[in-house]
This record gives structure tokens, sequence and C-alpha cells, in this order.
């Protein structure tokens, strides 16, 4: 029976499902585990059990924000990388509020080419 914990796990967030579903496809054909979920809530519902290597999130999504959703991920899961990605301004105000509170997070502007992501995340 193959190891599944030799693939590092990925959660995907993003409210839009096109960009969430297409990011895991192309993570777990580049050898990751990969999850979409379309919500920090639901990130954060489904991070405990899932227990991802690391979180690829948008930042502006309805209930609750990717950068306080990856803060309080990392809360549960320490060692977690976690990788912000936007295509909206407000995000400076948010990031400006989190490294504020001691949280420093990468982020890509959308739209995010996926050999971009990938090297981010072998890196």
């Amino acid at each position: 029976m193959p190891d599944n914990h030799s693939k590092p796990k990925v959660l995907v967030v993003d409210d839009e499902r096109v960009i969430a579903d297409t990011l895991a496809m192309i993570l777990n054909q580049s050898g990751f585990d990969a999850r979409a979920v379309y919500s920090g809530e639901k990130a954060l519902e489904f991070a405990p059990s899932f227990e991802p290597d690391m979180l690829i999130s948008d930042v502006i999504m309805a209930d609750l924000n990717g950068i306080d959703a990856a803060i309080r991920i990392r809360s549960l899961l320490p060692g977690i990388k976690i990788l912000l990605f936007s295509g909206q301004a407000a995000t400076a105000d948010l990031l400006e509020k989190a490294r504020a509170r001691g949280y420093e997070f990468e982020i890509l502007a959308k739209p995010v080419h996926p050999q971009d992501l990938l090297s981010k995340l072998r890196g």
C-alpha cells in the first residue's frame, strides 16, 4: 500500500470554486496531496483532521479573510507553510494589520501562474 505521507499535503482555500479546484488539480498532478475548500471557515474546520503541510489561500473571501484564517490555522498547526494570493488592493491593509500583530505572510498576485506557485512550494 502506498504511503501517502510521502506527498506534501496542501490545503487550497478560495471562495471562487474554479480557482480552488484548478489549483488543487494542478498540485495533485505535480506530486502533492491537495484538497480544496471554498471558505476560511471551511479551512478552519478541515485543517485539524487533514493536517496540511502547506496552506494556499485567497485573502479576500466573504466569511473569514485568508489572513485571519491563516493566523488561526497556524495556531493549530505551528509548522505549516502559508502562501497567500490576492487580486485586490484591500489586501495591503489586511497584511499591515497582520504584520502589526507579528505575522508575516508571503503573497502572490492573482492570477497565479502554476509554475510560479510550484516553485514557491518547492522552494
